[in-house]
C-alpha cells in the first residue's frame, strides 16, 4: 500500500508539498484496508447465518431490511464497540464470534496507535542525524581551511552510529522510507553523500584515530546502502549511484 501512494503521488513531481504527504496517507490508508478487510471477513459470517440466526429490533421495516447490508451494519458497529443492538445474535455461533470481532477491533486500533508512535521517533532520529551531517557541512564550508583532523572524534564516531541506527529504522519499520522531508537540511536522502565525503577524508588522515573513525562510517555506510538498494531502489551500480538515487527518489538532488 505505501509503495503503491509512492507511486501515485510521483505525477506531483513539481508539487514537493502535495508528495511529502506519501508517508502519512500511506499510513492512513494501510490503517483503513486493515480495518475494511476485518469488517468484510465478519460481514461474510453474519450473512451466512442471515436472517434467521438474528433478532430484529421492533423499530427496524422487514420490507427495507437487505441481509448485505445488514450484515455490513453489524460488523461496522461491532469492531466499534457500539453495540446498538438493534440487530441481536441468537444463533450460538454467531454469539460466539460478536464478540470476538469486538476483541479484534480494540486490538487493531491498539496495533494502529502503536505502529504510529514507533515509526515518528525513527523519523525523529533520521532527520537529527541528517541535520548533523548538514550543520558539520556548512561550518566546514565557512572554514576551508580546517581539514578532517579538525572534527572531534567523538562527532564521527557519532555520525557512524546514527547511521547505524538509521539502518536499524528503516529494517524495522519499512513504511519510515516514504516519508519525504521537505527541508533539505533535514532530510537523509540529501545529507547521506557528505558522509561519504568524511570517510573519504578521513581515510587518508595522518591521525589512525580519525582513519578508524572514517572507517567506521564507511562501513556504517554500506551497510545502509545495501539495505536501501536491496529493499527500495534494486539497482545493479554501487554505493555512491544508490545515494544518488536515493537522494533522487525523495527530491533532493544537490
Amino acid at each position: 500500500m505505501m509503495k503503491l501512494v509512492w507511486w501515485l503521488l510521483r505525477v506531483f513531481r513539481s508539487d514537493r508539498r502535495i508528495a511529502s504527504l506519501t508517508g502519512p496517507l500511506g499510513i492512513a490508508l494501510v490503517v483503513v484496508t486493515w480495518g475494511a478487510m476485518a469488517v468484510l471477513g465478519w460481514a461474510m459470517l453474519y450473512y451466512s447465518q442471515m436472517p434467521d440466526g438474528f433478532v430484529y429490533g421492533s423499530e427496524l421495516n422487514p420490507a427495507d431490511r437487505h441481509d448485505v447490508l445488514d450484515a455490513l451494519y453489524l460488523s461496522l458497529v461491532t469492531i466499534g464497540t457500539l453495540g446498538f443492538g438493534d440487530i441481536v445474535p441468537t444463533s450460538p455461533f454467531v454469539r460466539l464470534i460478536v464478540p470476538l470481532e469486538a476483541l479484534f477491533g480494540f486490538m487493531l486500533l491498539t496495533a494502529a496507535v502503536s505502529w504510529v508512535l514507533q515509526i515518528y521517533p525513527a523519523l525523529h532520529r533520521r532527520r537529527v542525524l541528517a541535520l548533523e551531517l548538514s550543520t558539520l557541512r556548512e561550518a566546514r564550508h565557512k572554514n576551508p581551511d580546517l581539514g578532517i583532523e579538525s572534527v572531534p572524534i567523538g562527532v564521527l564516531t557519532g555520525l557512524a552510529n546514527a547511521i547505524v541506527e538509521a539502518r536499524n529504522d528503516f529494517t524495522q519499520y519499512g513504511a519510515t522510507y516514504y516519508f519525504r522531508d521537505l527541508e533539505t537540511d533535514a532530510s537523509l536522502a540529501s545529507s547521506l553523500d557528505y558522509a561519504t565525503q568524511l570517510s573519504d577524508e578521513a581515510a587518508v588522515s595522518a591521525q589512525p584515530q580519525t582513519r578508524l573513525a572514517g572507517a567506521l562510517i564507511s562501513v556504517a555506510i554500506r551497510s545502509l546502502a545495501d539495505l536501501l538498494n536491496r529493499e527500495f531502489l534494486r539497482l545493479d551500480g554501487g554505493i555512491d549511484e544508490v545515494i544518488r538515487a536515493y537522494a533522487a527518489d525523495h527530491r533532493h538532488v544537490r
